[in-house]
């Protein structure tokens, strides 16, 4: 995908999910889609006892007023180009800081944080260009953590066709796109969900920065 189809595909992903935003609060989908990946970002943060976190693509700040809520932190960040997410987020907490910004350039100084995580969005991502910023807003010993659908299959195929506009790593490729990064992988594995919904299948990838 070329930059120019790169930015008319996140401009419409970002028009959409500003329109679609109250869509994103309904129970039954935060609970069986979204909050397993977010409960594993949880104890990563809590295991590497970051401070300094910001939530990338935070849509409408559930995950980013839990870390504020649940963990010892210095400062927690809500990044997302979606003004109507944004507009929910902000509604749900004024604890957390909440910026407009895209994952590829991130509105903080080098070295600013402690952790950058973020859940059901890097196949939006310019994924190289993504885990560089991510690298180069951690302090060193910052940690990374990104979760992202993996499918398997036909359906892996069909998803990540070159007429897709997202792209859904498997996870050697998330490997080696966090090592290109800078990042040393400290843990890689899928999200523990229900029976039933594991065909939903996937992954959280942890990088430190050295």
């Amino acid at each position: 995908m070329t930059s120019v189809q790169r930015r008319a595909f996140n401009d419409a992903v970002t028009g959409f999910w500003s329109v679609a935003a109250p869509l994103y609060n309904i129970p039954f989908l935060q609970r069986w889609m979204y909050q397993p990946a977010q409960d594993e970002v949880i104890a990563v943060l809590r295991e590497h006892g970051a401070r300094r976190i910001a939530d990338i693509a935070c849509g409408t700040g559930i995950l980013a007023d839990r870390i504020q809520r649940e963990l010892d932190t210095e400062a927690v960040y809500g990044v997302d180009m979606a003004e109507g997410m944004l507009k929910q987020a902000r509604s749900r907490s004024s604890a957390v800081k909440w910026l407009t910004g895209p994952a590829e350039a991130l509105p903080f100084e080098d070295g600013a944080l402690d952790a950058v995580v973020t859940t059901s969005a890097f196949h939006f991502f310019d994924q190289p260009a993504a885990l560089a910023d991510f690298h180069r807003v951690l302090a060193p010993g910052g940690v990374a953590a990104v979760t992202t659908f993996a499918p398997q299959g036909a359906w892996a195929k069909l998803i990540n066709s070159a007429e897709s506009a997202a792209h859904m790593p498997p996870p050697e490729e998330m490997r080696e796109l966090f090592s290109g990064a800078g990042f040393t992988v400290a843990d890689q594995h899928r999200v523990k969900r229900p029976d039933w919904i594991q065909p939903f299948a996937d992954m959280i990838t942890v990088g430190v920065k050295g």
